[in-house]
């Protein structure tokens, strides 16, 4: 973080400063363990545990202060009537500080943390770059983020989402962005939104918050994305595979990873781009484009963006990452989060790497999706049959519209109760040759299913999310 003394941070949040000013020169936390020399610790108050409780620990570990809603004896203490609109005041304050700072924001119903650590991959040799840790994107994640920000540092990716109207406002006043990136309107969330359209007002909130010299970048083949256009006074360009489009992927081809090669076309001031990518999955192609759009109009040349693009590996966990085990198997643990369109694309990706293997899905419950849920479960059962996958086992009550979906279609299923059955199931059924793809919502627990399973047959699971295993 850019240094600030507690009294300026008082100043800067309409906090009151209780006890010795210190300088704080080291990294804003809100979890006590991540303390270190120089750390402020925000002390948040949440359904289970009270951060003051843990305050001293932080101290001990380095902090320099403690930012709460009460004084604390021995400690010094920045004491704000609401902890995180001072939190989000700090942030703000970091970010109009950094003299060069340019700030992109990324949001849409599924991609963002991809999209972030593609783009923040892109543009890390070209300058001093910010980005998220995992998918530090609510009213917590995004000022955490803004508070790593550095007097030298040039490019903040900030990944932004929401759960309620009015979110994606909030945070982009926190980091307010130059460029703005939207791609895609699903259905995830949508039993907490209550329907698709209230999810498209609030992606919009992001180009909404353009200045009238900034850019939008959206989504040519997402209708409700386009359809945000005229919602903002910045410049905008569109990016897919539709002629519509303003930049667009052509001649898109897949290795036997699944990895995409294409020419990228209409660039501004790039002659047709040809670029490999280093990611998993057809819908990096899009995810790409916007990445290209955004590292070009913050000054990277087309080699620059190539070149960047072909290196890029998966940083954050269990996102399409792609472990050739030494047994023969491989297995994609895709199983951070789900939705009809990402349990769709990871099928597909599952296709195209097993071609000539046979094919295992391992689907958990796609969760928040309201009453949508029985449709939607049924449709990627429908998916499942359409390509051939050749086995399926479900995992959780709620996947039962998939598995009879997919047994209609004729492919053989089977059913587990929870993750421990499932583990049970693919010892008995897993062999040499197979590819294997999980994939369900977190809070399934298929992530670490996937985790078990690669270690078990000789794989290494990277903190880094690699997946070189």
């Amino acid at each position: 973080m850019i240094a600030l003394k507690l009294s300026e941070i008082a100043a800067l949040t309409g906090a009151q400063l209780h006890g010795t000013d210190h300088l704080v020169d080291g990294p804003v936390v809100t979890d006590s363990r991540e303390a270190s020399a120089g750390s402020l610790y925000v002390a948040r108050v949440g359904e289970h545990a009270d951060g003051h409780d843990f305050a001293g620990s932080a101290i001990d570990a380095g902090a320099v202060g403690v930012l709460g809603s009460r004084p604390l004896p021995g400690l010094p203490t920045l004491v704000a009537d609401d902890v995180q609109q001072a939190f989000a005041d700090l942030a703000r304050a970091v970010a109009d500080r950094a003299p060069h700072l340019q700030i992109v924001g990324i949001t849409g119903s599924s991609g963002k943390t991809s999209t972030k650590d593609l783009l923040a991959q892109v543009l890390a040799p070209a300058g001093p770059t910010v980005a998220p840790v995992g998918s530090y994107n609510s009213e917590v994640g995004v000022p955490l983020t803004v508070c790593r920000v550095t007097l030298d540092t040039r490019f903040l990716v900030a990944e932004m989402g929401a759960t309620n109207l009015g979110n994606i406002t909030y945070l982009t006043q926190i980091a307010p962005p130059s460029i703005g990136i939207v791609l895609n309107v699903g259905t995830a969330h949508v039993g907490e939104f209550g329907s698709v359209d209230a999810i498209a007002q609030t992606k919009s909130e992001l180009v909404q918050a353009l200045p009238a010299d900034g850019l939008a970048i959206l989504n040519a083949d997402d209708p409700r994305v386009s359809a945000m256009a005229p919602l903002t006074d910045a410049r905008v360009v569109t990016v897919g595979r539709s002629p519509a489009a303003d930049v667009r992927a052509l001649a898109i081809r897949h290795d036997e990873q699944d990895r995409a090669g294409f020419t990228i076309t209409g660039l501004p001031g790039v002659d047709d781009l040809p670029v490999q990518l280093g990611l998993h999955g057809e819908h990096q192609v899009g995810n790409a484009l916007a990445v290209a759009v955004a590292a070009r109009a913050l000054g990277l040349t087309g080699d620059q963006i190539a070149a960047g693009l072909a290196s890029a590996a998966p940083v954050s966990r269990w996102r399409m990452e792609v472990h050739n085990l030494p047994d023969g198997i491989t297995l994609i643990n895709d199983a951070y989060n789900a939705n009809p369109d990402s349990m769709g694309a990871a099928l597909r990706a599952l296709r195209r790497i097993g071609d000539g293997r046979r094919t295992i899905a391992v689907l958990g419950e796609m969760l928040e999706l309201g009453e949508l849920s029985e449709q939607a479960h049924r449709d990627v059962g429908e998916t499942v049959a359409e390509l051939g996958i050749d086995q399926l086992v479900t995992v959780g009550a709620g996947t039962q519209p998939l598995a009879e979906a997919a047994a209609r279609g004729g492919v053989p299923v089977l059913r587990a109760a929870d993750v421990d059955e499932a583990h049970d199931t693919l010892g008995q059924l897993l062999g040499s040759g197979d590819v294997l793809l999980l994939k369900s919502s977190r809070n399934a627990g298929l992530r670490y299913l996937g985790d078990r399973i690669t270690q078990e047959h000789g794989g290494e699971i990277e903190k880094d999310g690699s997946g070189n295993g």
